[in-house]
């Protein structure tokens, strides 16, 4: 599904947002029902550490609020969704542009509104990676969300 005007104005918002900003990296991509997200993070002055490769915390920060946001959008107001947990592994220096896909496909939030029916909370766990154009692995992250209904019956 492509960008519509929301999606894209969501996007140039979160770009312009200093949390974001600040990392360096740029959002290019959100899909109208909110399944697919890309991110893009250069290796540029912003972005590069003492010893000229991407800073760790870039690295982090340009993948930190994506699930949340999908998730909020997917599930919609009734749902509380929050970071919960994540933990980064550094695989190979960035020395140039990075790029990350996330996904949540409708399936996963069948499965996620499926198990708030029987119990109170779940938390998901999802995997991102950071590669280079030549899909070499730099950075893979871990995070753990977690969901609630935001009014239990």
């Amino acid at each position: 599904m492509g960008e519509t005007l929301r999606t894209r104005t969501f996007r140039w918002l979160l770009n312009l947002w200093p949390c974001y900003w600040g990392t360096g990296a740029r959002v290019t991509r959100i899909a109208g029902d909110w399944s697919e997200v890309r991110v893009r993070l250069p290796l540029s002055w912003r972005t590069r550490n003492v010893v000229g490769t991407i800073f760790g915390g870039s690295l982090y920060g340009a993948v930190d609020p994506i699930y949340m946001l999908m998730l909020m959008h997917r599930l919609g107001p009734d749902y509380v969704v929050w970071d919960k947990a994540a933990s980064i592994r550094f695989r190979k220096p960035g020395r140039g542009t990075l790029t990350s896909t996330f996904r949540v496909d409708d399936a996963e939030v069948d499965e996620i509104r499926r198990l708030l029916l029987d119990q109170p909370k779940v938390d998901r766990e999802y995997r991102v990676l950071l590669v280079d154009d030549q899909d070499v692995v730099h950075a893979e992250i871990h995070k753990s969300i977690h969901i609630s209904l935001r009014n239990p019956s």
